[in-house]
Protein backbone atom coordinates (compact mmCIF):
# COMPACT_ATOMS: atom_id res chain seq x y z
CA UNK A 1 0.00 0.00 0.00
CA UNK A 2 2.89 2.50 0.16
CA UNK A 3 3.14 5.24 -2.45
CA UNK A 4 5.88 5.63 -5.01
CA UNK A 5 7.25 8.71 -6.73
CA UNK A 6 8.82 9.45 -10.09
CA UNK A 7 12.09 10.91 -11.26
CA UNK A 8 11.34 14.52 -12.18
CA UNK A 9 11.46 14.25 -15.96
CA UNK A 10 8.73 16.90 -16.16
CA UNK A 11 7.39 19.53 -13.74
CA UNK A 12 4.18 17.53 -13.37
CA UNK A 13 6.07 14.48 -12.13
CA UNK A 14 8.23 16.38 -9.64
CA UNK A 15 5.71 16.24 -6.78
CA UNK A 16 3.49 13.43 -8.09
CA UNK A 17 3.05 10.21 -6.15
CA UNK A 18 0.95 7.15 -6.94
CA UNK A 19 -0.08 4.02 -5.11
CA UNK A 20 2.24 1.09 -5.78
CA UNK A 21 -0.77 -1.27 -6.05
CA UNK A 22 1.21 -4.05 -4.39
CA UNK A 23 -1.94 -5.38 -2.70
CA UNK A 24 -3.80 -5.73 -6.03
CA UNK A 25 -3.63 -9.32 -7.31
CA UNK A 26 -5.92 -9.20 -10.37
CA UNK A 27 -5.99 -6.58 -13.13
CA UNK A 28 -9.28 -7.29 -14.92
CA UNK A 29 -12.63 -7.28 -13.09
CA UNK A 30 -15.11 -10.16 -12.87
CA UNK A 31 -17.25 -9.50 -15.95
CA UNK A 32 -20.50 -10.77 -14.40
CA UNK A 33 -20.15 -8.24 -11.56
CA UNK A 34 -19.68 -5.13 -13.69
CA UNK A 35 -21.80 -2.93 -15.93
CA UNK A 36 -21.36 0.17 -18.07
CA UNK A 37 -21.86 3.33 -16.07
CA UNK A 38 -23.22 6.46 -17.74
CA UNK A 39 -21.77 9.45 -15.91
CA UNK A 40 -23.94 12.57 -15.91
CA UNK A 41 -20.89 14.90 -15.82
CA UNK A 42 -22.88 17.57 -14.01
CA UNK A 43 -25.57 17.84 -16.71
CA UNK A 44 -29.33 17.38 -16.46
CA UNK A 45 -31.60 15.65 -19.01
CA UNK A 46 -31.33 18.67 -21.34
CA UNK A 47 -27.55 18.71 -21.25
CA UNK A 48 -27.46 21.91 -19.16
CA UNK A 49 -24.75 22.19 -16.49
CA UNK A 50 -26.46 21.98 -13.08
CA UNK A 51 -23.41 20.95 -11.04
CA UNK A 52 -20.26 22.90 -11.83
CA UNK A 53 -16.71 21.60 -12.12
CA UNK A 54 -17.61 18.13 -13.36
CA UNK A 55 -17.03 16.59 -16.76
CA UNK A 56 -14.67 14.55 -18.87
CA UNK A 57 -12.63 11.84 -17.21
CA UNK A 58 -11.80 8.30 -18.17
CA UNK A 59 -14.53 5.77 -18.88
CA UNK A 60 -15.36 3.43 -16.01
CA UNK A 61 -17.23 0.20 -15.50
CA UNK A 62 -19.22 0.03 -12.28
CA UNK A 63 -18.41 -2.87 -9.93
CA UNK A 64 -21.35 -4.27 -7.95
CA UNK A 65 -20.10 -4.24 -4.36
CA UNK A 66 -21.99 -6.22 -1.72
CA UNK A 67 -22.63 -3.65 1.01
CA UNK A 68 -25.49 -5.66 2.53
CA UNK A 69 -23.46 -8.80 3.31
CA UNK A 70 -26.77 -10.67 3.47
CA UNK A 71 -25.37 -14.07 2.47
CA UNK A 72 -25.58 -15.36 6.03
CA UNK A 73 -23.79 -18.43 7.35
CA UNK A 74 -22.27 -19.29 3.96
CA UNK A 75 -18.49 -19.11 3.96
CA UNK A 76 -16.62 -17.45 1.14
CA UNK A 77 -12.99 -17.52 0.08
CA UNK A 78 -11.11 -14.40 -1.02
CA UNK A 79 -10.06 -15.10 -4.60
CA UNK A 80 -8.50 -11.75 -5.52
CA UNK A 81 -8.00 -8.14 -4.46
CA UNK A 82 -8.79 -5.63 -7.19
CA UNK A 83 -8.66 -1.93 -8.04
CA UNK A 84 -12.01 -0.12 -8.27
CA UNK A 85 -12.05 3.15 -10.26
CA UNK A 86 -15.30 4.24 -8.58
CA UNK A 87 -13.91 4.48 -5.02
CA UNK A 88 -10.62 5.04 -3.21
CA UNK A 89 -10.83 1.70 -1.37
CA UNK A 90 -9.85 -1.64 -2.91
CA UNK A 91 -12.38 -4.43 -3.38
CA UNK A 92 -12.04 -8.16 -2.74
CA UNK A 93 -13.56 -10.83 -4.97
CA UNK A 94 -15.14 -13.55 -2.83
CA UNK A 95 -16.09 -17.03 -4.09
CA UNK A 96 -18.81 -18.51 -1.87
CA UNK A 97 -19.32 -22.22 -1.19
CA UNK A 98 -22.57 -22.27 -3.18
CA UNK A 99 -20.76 -21.01 -6.29
CA UNK A 100 -21.81 -17.34 -6.16
CA UNK A 101 -19.25 -14.57 -6.57
CA UNK A 102 -19.44 -11.16 -4.92
CA UNK A 103 -17.29 -8.11 -4.34
CA UNK A 104 -16.80 -6.73 -0.82
CA UNK A 105 -14.78 -3.78 0.45
CA UNK A 106 -11.24 -4.96 1.15
CA UNK A 107 -10.29 -4.56 4.83
CA UNK A 108 -6.63 -4.16 5.74
CA UNK A 109 -5.14 -7.49 6.76
CA UNK A 110 -7.41 -9.68 4.61
CA UNK A 111 -5.38 -11.81 2.23
CA UNK A 112 -6.10 -13.98 -0.78
CA UNK A 113 -7.17 -17.41 0.42
CA UNK A 114 -8.68 -16.14 3.67
CA UNK A 115 -12.26 -17.03 4.56
CA UNK A 116 -15.05 -14.51 5.26
CA UNK A 117 -18.58 -15.10 6.51
CA UNK A 118 -21.51 -13.05 7.76
CA UNK A 119 -24.14 -13.94 10.33
CA UNK A 120 -25.15 -13.76 13.98
CA UNK A 121 -22.79 -16.43 15.30
CA UNK A 122 -19.57 -16.12 13.33
CA UNK A 123 -15.96 -15.66 14.51
CA UNK A 124 -14.73 -12.13 15.25
CA UNK A 125 -12.20 -12.01 12.43
CA UNK A 126 -11.30 -9.34 9.90
CA UNK A 127 -13.76 -9.23 7.02
CA UNK A 128 -16.64 -10.96 8.79
CA UNK A 129 -19.98 -9.13 9.02
CA UNK A 130 -21.71 -9.29 12.41
CA UNK A 131 -24.63 -7.46 14.11
CA UNK A 132 -23.45 -4.58 16.27
CA UNK A 133 -25.08 -6.22 19.30
CA UNK A 134 -22.42 -8.97 19.24
CA UNK A 135 -19.33 -6.86 18.59
CA UNK A 136 -17.13 -6.25 21.69
CA UNK A 137 -16.53 -2.68 22.87
CA UNK A 138 -13.41 -1.10 21.41
CA UNK A 139 -13.57 -3.08 18.14
CA UNK A 140 -12.90 -1.27 14.86
CA UNK A 141 -15.64 -1.73 12.25
CA UNK A 142 -16.55 -0.38 8.82
CA UNK A 143 -19.36 -0.60 6.23
CA UNK A 144 -21.97 0.10 8.92
CA UNK A 145 -25.70 -0.04 8.31
CA UNK A 146 -27.89 2.85 9.46
CA UNK A 147 -31.11 0.91 8.80
CA UNK A 148 -31.11 -2.84 9.37
CA UNK A 149 -31.06 -4.71 6.07
CA UNK A 150 -30.46 -1.64 3.92
CA UNK A 151 -26.72 -2.20 3.54
CA UNK A 152 -23.67 -0.39 4.82
CA UNK A 153 -23.77 3.37 4.37
CA UNK A 154 -21.17 4.68 6.82
CA UNK A 155 -17.38 4.31 7.00
CA UNK A 156 -16.60 3.00 3.52
CA UNK A 157 -13.68 5.24 2.45
CA UNK A 158 -10.07 4.05 2.25
CA UNK A 159 -8.31 3.80 5.60
CA UNK A 160 -11.38 4.59 7.73
CA UNK A 161 -12.85 2.75 10.72
CA UNK A 162 -15.38 3.42 13.46
CA UNK A 163 -15.02 2.27 17.05
CA UNK A 164 -17.73 0.63 19.16
CA UNK A 165 -17.76 2.66 22.39
CA UNK A 166 -21.03 1.87 24.24
CA UNK A 167 -24.17 -0.25 24.20
CA UNK A 168 -27.51 0.44 25.91
CA UNK A 169 -31.28 0.10 25.39
CA UNK A 170 -31.09 -1.47 21.96
CA UNK A 171 -28.56 1.03 20.56
CA UNK A 172 -24.81 0.90 20.01
CA UNK A 173 -22.73 4.09 20.14
CA UNK A 174 -20.05 4.42 17.46
CA UNK A 175 -17.18 6.87 17.30
CA UNK A 176 -16.98 7.73 13.59
CA UNK A 177 -13.87 8.88 11.67
CA UNK A 178 -15.16 12.47 11.91
CA UNK A 179 -15.08 12.13 15.75
CA UNK A 180 -18.87 12.29 15.82
CA UNK A 181 -20.43 9.82 18.24
CA UNK A 182 -23.68 8.40 16.89
CA UNK A 183 -26.11 5.73 18.07
CA UNK A 184 -27.14 2.94 15.67
CA UNK A 185 -29.65 0.15 16.23
CA UNK A 186 -27.94 -2.98 17.51
CA UNK A 187 -29.55 -5.16 14.79
CA UNK A 188 -27.56 -3.34 12.10
CA UNK A 189 -24.63 -5.20 10.57
CA UNK A 190 -21.05 -3.96 10.42
CA UNK A 191 -17.87 -5.51 9.07
CA UNK A 192 -14.95 -6.09 11.41
CA UNK A 193 -11.69 -4.32 10.62
CA UNK A 194 -10.46 -1.13 8.95
CA UNK A 195 -10.90 -0.37 5.25
CA UNK A 196 -7.67 -0.97 3.37
CA UNK A 197 -5.56 1.34 1.17
CA UNK A 198 -4.93 3.79 4.03
CA UNK A 199 -2.05 5.41 2.11
CA UNK A 200 -4.50 6.90 -0.37
CA UNK A 201 -4.44 10.06 1.78
CA UNK A 202 -0.72 10.51 1.02
CA UNK A 203 -1.10 10.59 -2.76
CA UNK A 204 -0.15 13.88 -4.45
CA UNK A 205 -1.78 14.29 -7.87
CA UNK A 206 1.15 16.43 -9.03
CA UNK A 207 -0.63 18.14 -11.92
CA UNK A 208 -4.08 19.26 -13.04
CA UNK A 209 -4.23 16.59 -15.73
CA UNK A 210 -4.70 13.83 -13.18
CA UNK A 211 -7.74 15.61 -11.79
CA UNK A 212 -9.13 15.86 -15.32
CA UNK A 213 -8.76 12.09 -15.72
CA UNK A 214 -10.93 11.74 -12.61
CA UNK A 215 -13.64 13.91 -14.14
CA UNK A 216 -12.90 17.12 -12.22
CA UNK A 217 -12.85 20.36 -14.17
CA UNK A 218 -11.13 23.60 -13.09
CA UNK A 219 -12.44 25.58 -10.13
CA UNK A 220 -12.44 29.37 -10.60
CA UNK A 221 -12.64 31.63 -7.53
CA UNK A 222 -15.53 34.06 -7.40
CA UNK A 223 -13.20 36.91 -6.40
CA UNK A 224 -11.53 36.84 -9.84
CA UNK A 225 -14.82 36.95 -11.75
CA UNK A 226 -16.75 39.98 -12.95
CA UNK A 227 -19.66 41.33 -10.85
CA UNK A 228 -22.14 39.95 -13.37
CA UNK A 229 -20.83 36.42 -12.78
CA UNK A 230 -20.42 36.28 -9.00
CA UNK A 231 -21.28 38.38 -5.90
CA UNK A 232 -17.57 38.37 -4.95
CA UNK A 233 -16.47 39.65 -8.37
CA UNK A 234 -15.34 43.07 -9.51
CA UNK A 235 -13.22 45.71 -7.85
CA UNK A 236 -9.77 47.06 -8.57
CA UNK A 237 -6.88 44.73 -7.83
CA UNK A 238 -7.18 42.26 -4.99
CA UNK A 239 -10.47 43.34 -3.50
CA UNK A 240 -12.31 41.84 -0.53
CA UNK A 241 -15.63 40.13 -1.21
CA UNK A 242 -17.53 43.25 -0.14
CA UNK A 243 -20.24 41.34 1.74
CA UNK A 244 -20.74 40.44 5.41
CA UNK A 245 -20.28 36.74 4.62
CA UNK A 246 -19.29 34.59 1.61
CA UNK A 247 -22.01 33.87 -0.95
CA UNK A 248 -22.63 31.34 -3.69
CA UNK A 249 -22.87 32.57 -7.31
CA UNK A 250 -26.63 32.78 -6.73
CA UNK A 251 -26.40 34.96 -3.62
CA UNK A 252 -26.98 32.28 -0.96
CA UNK A 253 -24.79 32.25 2.20
CA UNK A 254 -22.05 29.62 2.15
CA UNK A 255 -18.71 28.64 3.72
CA UNK A 256 -19.85 27.98 7.26
CA UNK A 257 -23.58 28.45 6.86
CA UNK A 258 -25.48 25.61 8.56
CA UNK A 259 -27.40 23.66 5.93
CA UNK A 260 -28.59 20.59 7.85
CA UNK A 261 -32.33 20.84 8.43
CA UNK A 262 -33.99 19.37 11.48
CA UNK A 263 -34.03 15.61 11.06
CA UNK A 264 -35.35 12.81 13.23
CA UNK A 265 -31.90 11.27 13.22
CA UNK A 266 -30.48 14.28 15.08
CA UNK A 267 -31.55 12.66 18.34
CA UNK A 268 -29.19 9.77 17.59
CA UNK A 269 -26.13 12.03 17.54
CA UNK A 270 -24.50 11.89 20.96
CA UNK A 271 -21.66 14.27 20.15
CA UNK A 272 -21.24 16.40 17.02
CA UNK A 273 -18.13 16.26 14.93
CA UNK A 274 -15.60 19.04 15.45
CA UNK A 275 -16.29 21.82 12.98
Amino acid sequence: MPTRSYRAYTPGLRQATVSDFQEVTKSKPEKSLTKYKHRAKGRNNRGVITSRRRGGGHKRRYRFVDFRRNKHNIAGKVAAIEYDPNRNARIALVHYEDGEKRYILWPAGLNVGDQVISGDNVPFEIGNAVPLSRIPLGTEVHNIEMVAGKGGQMVRAAGTAAQVVAREQGYVSLKLPSREVRMVREECFATIGRVGNADHRNINWGKAGRSRHLGRRPKVRGSVMNPVDHPHGGGEGRAPIGRPSPLTPWGKPTAGKKTRKKKNSDKLIVRRRKE
